[in-house]
């Protein structure tokens, strides 16, 4: 009966936070867990993650299948600064997720903290969920320096 609460409670945040990822999801494993269909969720939390990694990069990738990017389009990613420092910030934000991902894996309670914090985000900054990936990414590079800069002063 916890979950359920707690579930219906992220169901509430995520409309007032207008998340409709997080109202989706939350009403989703609410709807299989009030049918029955718990046995479904260590599958879902063991290749979840995968699934969705999956989802997100056929999106990523639909331009180039679609054939709206170009050969063109992907030579002047090479030869301009704004696209030098695309490939860079793309591959740092791929870094840190994987960071991000090894966070979960070692610590998954942290999940909490960060749908809590994305939802403070979304409502008092104003800002768009790009997913826990990302946000665990930070984290990650966060607790390094706190880590750090702790070592220092102890």
């Amino acid at each position: 009966m916890n979950g359920n609460i707690i579930l219906v409670t992220l169901i509430v945040i995520g409309l007032i936070g207008r998340s409709p990822i997080i109202t989706t999801a939350s009403c989703m494993l609410l709807a299989l867990k009030l049918v029955g269909l718990m046995r479904y969720f260590p599958a879902m939390e063991r290749r979840g993650l995968e699934l969705g990694l999956l989802f997100l990069t056929i999106g990523v990738l639909v331009p180039f299948a679609s054939e709206r990017i170009t050969v063109k389009d992907i030579l002047s990613v090479f030869t301009s600064w704004p696209g030098i420092i695309a490939l860079l910030g793309g591959a740092l934000a791929t870094y840190m997720n994987g960071k991000g991902l090894e966070l979960l894996k070692i610590d998954p309670q942290l999940i909490v903290g960060l749908v809590i914090g994305s939802i403070f985000g979304i409502i008092f900054l104003r800002g768009i969920p790009v997913g826990p990936l990302m946000a665990a990414g930070i984290t990650a590079f966060l607790l390094k320096v706190a880590y750090f800069i702790s070592d220092k002063f102890s």
